[in-house]
C-alpha cells in the first residue's frame, strides 16, 4: 500500500507476493518519484500538520480524517498522516483511502507486509493509538515498560476521595528524539507546575496537581542532550517533554524505573528549592535608547508572566519589600563581536519570549553605526498578549531604521494584521536583506516548538548557522 518494490522482489512465487496478480502501479506526476519523497522526508517541513508535536489518537478522532487533504491512518498502533504522501504513493491515492481515517494494518499486509513503512513515513507520525483502559492480567511487566504507560493500579494512590484523579504517562520516539507526555486530567496546567531534571542518567520529571505530586522518576536506556524541551497543553491538561537522544538508535524501552516512579501522593512541604531563567530588561523599551542608570547597582528588570496556579511565579507575585530571593550569575552564550559590522538585524520573537529583543533593541540602535535595518517579528495569540506594543509603535515611528510587525494566532474579527504561526510564507517576505550581500543576524526566541520550527525554516531559507542565535524563553 505505501511503496511497490522492483519486479525482481518479492522474487516470483515468494509468499511476499499477492496472490490474487498483484496491483497495478499508477503513474506518477514529474518530482513525484521515491527519491523525491526521501528528499521532501530530510528537508525539515512539517509533514504532519502538527508542528513536531505527537498525540494519543482516540478511534473517535482517527475516524474523523478520512478525507484526501486529511488522511491519518493506522499501522500497528501507529497513526500517521498520510496526506503529503499521496501523490507519492505508486499503488495510487485510492489505494490509501481504502484505509482512511481507520486501521489499515490488515490491508497493509495483505499487500506488501515487507515494507518499511516505519522508515518511509517517520516524518508523518502523529502519534500512538489511545491505550484501551481494560489491562489483560497476564499483561508482562516488561510489555508494560516498553509502552511506558502503566495500568492504574500500578501507580500509588494515596489520595482521599476528594483529591484530583491519578495521572498516567506514555512515551514516543522518532530517530533523533523521546517524547514523554503525562496526561493529568486537569485543565489549566501551566509550565509552572512542571519540574524536570536529568543528571547521571537519572531522568526526574515532578508534576504538582492541587496539593499532590506526580512524579516520574526513570534511569534512562540511553543517555540523552542536555537541552531538552518542556510544553503544556492547557486545554486538555497535557505535558509533553521532549528528549534529545544523544545517538540515533532504537529504544526498546525507556529505561529502569527508579524510587516513587509513577507516584500519586500528597505533597510534603520539604523546601524543595525551584530555579527558573529570567532575562533582565530594562525598566522600560524607549529609555532613551540607553541602558538605565542604576543608583549604586541596586536595581534589576524583569518582565515575568504570572500563573496562577503555578509553583514559582505566585511567591514572587507576593514577595514583599524586605524579602529575599537568590540569583544566580549571567548565563549565556550570546556574544556582542557578533554586532560587529552588522547591516541587517531581524528578530523574531513569540509571547515572553519578547524579554532578550528588549536589551538588542536598546544596543543595536545605539551603539552598531553600520546597522541600515532592524525588524522585529512579533508572534502573539492576542492582541492583549502583546507586551509594550505602544512603545514598540512609537520606536518604530522614531528610528526610521526599525520596523515592526505583529502576528496573532487568534485575533479578534477587527484585527487587520497578520495572522497564523511562523511559516515560509510569512519569513521569506519578512527577511529581506537591504543589500544582497549585507551582513545579517537572525535573533529568536520563545517557546521551544516555536523556536525549533523557526530554526528549521531559516536553514531552508539558506541562512546559515553563523548568521541565527536563538535564545532560551
Amino acid at each position: 500500500m505505501l511503496n511497490v518494490p522492483s519486479q525482481s522482489f518479492p522474487a516470483p512465487g515468494s509468499q511476499q507476493r499477492v496472490a490474487s496478480g498483484g496491483r497495478s502501479k499508477v503513474p506518477l506526476k514529474q518530482g513525484r518519484s521515491l527519491m523525491d519523497w526521501i528528499r521532501l522526508t530530510k528537508s525539515g517541513k512539517d509533514l504532519t500538520g502538527l508542528k513536531g508535536r505527537l498525540f494519543e489518537v482516540t478511534e473517535e478522532e482517527l475516524e474523523k480524517h478520512n478525507k484526501k487533504d486529511d488522511c491519518w491512518i493506522c499501522i500497528r498502533g501507529f497513526v500517521y498522516n498520510v496526506s503529503p504522501y499521496m501523490e507519492y504513493h505508486p499503488g495510487g491515492e485510492d489505494e490509501l483511502m481504502r484505509a482512511a481515517g481507520s486501521d489499515g494494518t490488515d490491508l497493509f499486509d495483505q499487500v506488501h507486509r515487507w515494507v518499511n513503512y516505519e522508515s518511509m513515513l517517520k516524518e508523518c507520525l502523529v502519534g500512538k493509538m489511545a491505550v484501551k483502559p481494560a489491562v489483560p492480567k497476564d499483561y508482562h511487566e516488561e510489555k508494560k515498560i516498553l509502552n511506558g504507560m502503566l495500568p492504574k493500579s500500578q501507580v500509588t494512590d494515596t489520595r482521599s476521595r476528594e483529591g484530583p484523579i491519578s495521572p498516567s504517562y506514555d512515551w514516543f520516539q522518532t530517530d533523533s528524539l523521546i517524547t514523554i507526555i503525562i496526561y493529568t486530567k486537569q485543565k489549566d496546567m501551566n509550565l509552572d507546575s512542571v519540574i524536570v531534571d536529568y543528571q547521571d542518567d537519572s531522568f526526574r520529571a515532578e508534576t504538582i496537581i492541587k496539593d499532590y505530586s506526580y512524579l516520574i522518576h526513570m534511569e534512562l536506556l540511553c543517555e540523552i542532550q542536555e537541552d531538552f524541551s518542556v510544553r503544556v497543553v492547557a486545554n486538555v491538561g497535557k505535558i509533553e517533554i521532549v528528549l534529545k537522544k544523544k545517538e540515533h538508535t532504537s529504544w526498546k524501552c525507556l529505561g529502569r524505573a527508579l524510587e516513587n516512579h509513577n507516584s500519586f501522593t500528597p505533597r510534603k512541604d520539604t523546601g524543595t528549592e525551584i530555579v527558573k531563567p529570567y532575562t533582565p530588561v530594562s525598566p522600560s523599551l524607549l529609555s532613551k535608547l540607553m541602558e538605565p542608570v542604576l543608583p549604586n547597582d541596586k536595581y534589576i528588570y524583569f518582565l515575568i508572566k504570572i500563573y496562577p496556579a503555578g509553583l514559582f511565579t505566585p511567591e514572587l507575585d507576593h514577595l514583599q519589600i524586605g524579602d529575599f530571593v537568590s540569583v544566580s550569575s549571567p548565563e549565556g552564550n550570546f556574544k556582542i563581536s557578533q554586532f560587529q559590522e552588522l547591516e541587517d538585524l531581524f528578530l523574531l520573537a513569540a509571547g515572553t519570549g519578547f524579554t532578550p529583543m528588549v536589551k538588542i533593541l536598546n544596543y543595536a540602535l545605539t551603539n552598531i553605526p553600520s546597522l541600515r535595518k532592524v525588524k522585529l517579528m512579533f508572534f502573539n495569540k492576542t492582541e492583549d498578549d502583546i507586551i509594550w506594543r505602544s512603545q514598540l509603535e512609537n520606536l518604530a515611528f522614531k528610528d526610521k531604521r526599525y520596523d515592526i510587525e505583529f502576528v496573532l494566532s487568534a485575533p479578534t474579527s477587527g484585527w487587520n494584521g497578520k495572522q497564523g504561526h511562523i511559516s515560509p510564507a510569512l519569513l521569506s517576505e519578512f527577511l529581506k536583506r537591504s543589500l544582497d550581500k549585507s551582513k545579517v543576524l537572525i535573533c529568536i526566541c520563545g517557546p521551544t516548538p516555536f523556536t525549533e520550527q523557526g530554526i528549521r525554516l531559516l536553514h531552508d531559507l539558506n541562512f546559515s548557522k553563523d548568521e541565527i542565535h536563538s535564545f532560551t524563553a
